[in-house]
């Protein structure tokens, strides 16, 4: 969870004001006390979307932080200090490109973006189960960008010795497989099955707007 949420909130606390360090350590306080308390064992499917309940819970956090003066130690948590300055520094290049968005859009952009990005990790496990790692490194531009931007597949079917119409062939099942996992992620942070055409809306109008 923390791998993949960080992001959404660690812009969100950007956009709100707080430096980079601040906000490293904020989004680190609030994993960690969220995993220390249980309290993502209260989020009740019945009452909305995981991604509203868990920006409601890091208000919550950040409220109570500033009560008691919240003492957090830069470099001595479990949570970031495994992303590295790479990770932190893709998202602030994010950031910097948002200037005229809310809190709350680069939130809900953010986590869409998350949401694909855990699509696209699980999809290359499945892949290198079944031993198609080469080949899902050579089709996997398919799947992020647009066609016309991807390697020509002439020059994949050189590289892998794999005819262009079995290429083509591959990027479809892959695309199939890539949106029902897709499908699978959104469905786990809705109330049910019904809802998830309308957040995978809601998160393509989000990216779009990026």
């Amino acid at each position: 969870m923390c791998q993949i949420y960080w992001r959404p909130l660690y812009a969100f606390l950007r956009k709100h004001g707080y430096s980079s360090e601040d906000a490293q350590d904020l989004t680190q306080g609030f994993f960690a006390d969220l995993i220390e308390t249980r309290a993502y064992a209260h989020a009740d499917r019945q009452k909305g979307r995981f991604r509203s309940f868990l920006l409601g819970a890091l208000k919550h956090f950040i409220a109570d932080a500033r009560d008691r003066t919240y003492a957090l130690k830069r470099g001595g948590g479990m949570i970031l200090e495994t992303l590295g300055e790479t990770a932190i520094a893709e998202a602030e290049t994010r950031i910097a490109r948002t200037t005229k968005w809310q809190a709350n859009e680069v939130y809900d952009s953010e986590w869409a973006r998350s949401l694909l990005r855990q699509a696209l990790d699980r999809l290359a496990q499945e892949c290198a189960l079944a031993g198609k790692s080469e080949l899902h490194g050579y089709l996997t531009a398919y799947l992020a960008t647009p066609e016309e931007s991807a390697v020509p597949y002439e020059e994949i079917s050189r590289r892998s010795h794999r005819p262009v119409a079995t290429l083509r062939s591959d990027v479809a099942r892959l695309r199939a497989r890539y949106r029902s996992i897709l499908r699978e992620e959104v469905r786990g942070t809705v109330v049910n099955p019904a809802e998830v055409d309308e957040e995978l809306r809601y998160l393509c109008r989000a990216l779009a707007a990026a």
